[in-house]
């Protein structure tokens, strides 16, 4: 008999200023300035806390996301707060939702990272999660380098290190060290130096922070190259991820799950989250026209500029648009979303436009349009039959879409007793179900 998942599902809130449809802006509830509105990311915090999600989740890139000023116009997607500095104003405005935020291996160094989401960690009380990137955008790179991007394989090899790095930071303080006590402020027995010199980074010295009440921030990843499959195996606690299948995200899960017994861990200590895009009604064809409306707001130049950034073309609009996707070289971007986006096309017959269109409306990520029963079933398929340890909800707007999926669809989640009551801990490690790290060696 196949193995299958029991127990409850995790599940993040990825938020994303008017939401994650590239048309979202345009949606008729849509909040002109959602992307630097403070009142709008603590309204859709604290409405993913009273439902009890786990964590929110928000994404970064250091970097206007269209070179076009024209496409810019058109997709709202470059106006957005720095995230650790959002998610620090969203930790004292909420009390047990996890906090999670990205931030890049490539344009950081790892004191610095370790330090601010250690200050994280205090501010929330161990809530904080660190979603580890390599970037992938050339637009992104020019902001901070003039020799472009870096290799992929290079970027993942910083990363690998910067991890190290950051991980020897976070556990160079034990818990207790600061006692305050006996004329002692710091025990010097549970403070130790880090001495890292590697080849990208040479790092010495202690954390200037308390150890975090979680042990160490949550480590969040989403590669699916091989190469950040092996992080993910190695490092990661959380991973988020894009499967179109179900076949797909079960092998994905089977094989991250099997590298991480190859690197000494057990599988129970990471959490597969893929992302999901759910439009809800109370009938399917209610779902069905949302959704529909939804597409009908796609400028087609902007779909295939979105596109054409995941499949690193630079101008895929010089290809007609009712022909097949042409044949693309490696890329040194996502690789692994240029072939999801592939396998998507030829598995569905689906030409450049089609193609932009489905991608502009969740970027590759599952995309569930139905009643509460539908999308509940969808879900609990997937999680059952261990493609999945949970789900990165990704509400086509906001603040409808995720009040949509939190009213209609979590008390049928509930009922099924695959989502919790209440929450278990105080900490992110503690609500999802992951140990407390012990410290490196």
């Amino acid at each position: 008999m196949t193995p299958r998942n029991s127990g409850q599902m995790k599940l993040g809130a990825f938020l994303m200023a008017g939401g994650h449809h590239i048309a979202a802006w345009r949606h008729p509830d849509a909040i002109a300035d959602a992307g630097v509105n403070i009142d709008h990311f603590i309204e859709l915090t604290r409405m993913a806390e009273a439902a009890k999600f786990d964590m929110v989740f928000v994404e970064d890139a250091a970097a206007i996301r269209e070179r076009d000023p024209n496409l810019a116009s058109q997709a709202a997607r470059s106006t957005m707060f720095e995230p650790l500095s959002l998610l620090a104003a969203l930790a004292v405005n909420t009390s047990h939702i996890g906090l999670v935020a990205t931030a890049s291996t490539t344009y950081n160094e790892p004191y610095g990272l370790a330090r601010a989401f250690a200050s994280l960690d205090q501010l929330s009380g161990g809530r904080s999660g660190w979603n580890l990137v390599t970037s992938a955008s050339e637009l992104e790179a020019e902001n901070f380098v003039s020799s472009g991007l870096r290799p992929h394989a290079q970027r993942y090899e910083r990363a690998e290190e910067f991890a190290g790095a950051a991980v020897a930071l976070w556990d160079s303080v034990d818990e207790g060290a600061y006692r305050l006590s006996d004329g002692v402020y710091a025990d010097p027995d549970k403070l130790h130096p880090v001495d890292h010199n590697g080849k990208h980074f040479t790092v010495s010295g202690i954390l200037d922070s308390p150890r975090s009440p979680q042990g160490r921030p949550v480590m969040v990843q989403a590669g699916a190259s091989d190469a950040g499959k092996n992080l993910a195996a190695r490092t990661a606690d959380v991973v988020f991820t894009a499967a179109q299948t179900i076949e797909e995200a079960q092998a994905y899960y089977s094989d991250l799950k099997s590298r991480m017994v190859a690197f000494g861990r057990q599988t129970d200590d990471l959490k597969i989250l893929p992302g999901v895009s759910p439009i809800v009604a109370n009938s399917e064809s209610e779902a069905r026209a949302k959704y529909e409306a939804l597409q009908d707001l796609i400028p087609d130049e902007v779909g295939v500029a979105l596109l054409a950034s995941y499949l690193s073309i630079k101008d895929l609009s010089q290809y007609p648009l009712d022909g097949p996707l042409p044949d693309m070289p490696p890329t040194d971007g996502i690789q692994s979303r240029q072939q999801l986006i592939i396998d998507q096309a030829r598995r569905e017959n689906l030409n450049i436009r089609q193609s932009a269109r489905k991608f502009a409306g969740a970027r590759g990520h599952w995309q569930l349009i139905g009643t509460p029963k539908q999308i509940a079933d969808e879900l609990e398929e997937r999680f059952r039959a261990k493609a999945a340890d949970g789900f990165n909800i990704m509400a086509p707007y906001f603040p409808g879409a995720l009040k949509d999926f939190i009213e209609l669809v979590m008390p049928e989640l509930r009922r099924r007793g695959l989502f919790r009551e209440e929450y278990e801990g105080k900490t992110l490690r503690e609500n999802l179900g992951i140990r407390i790290p012990e410290r490196a060696a």
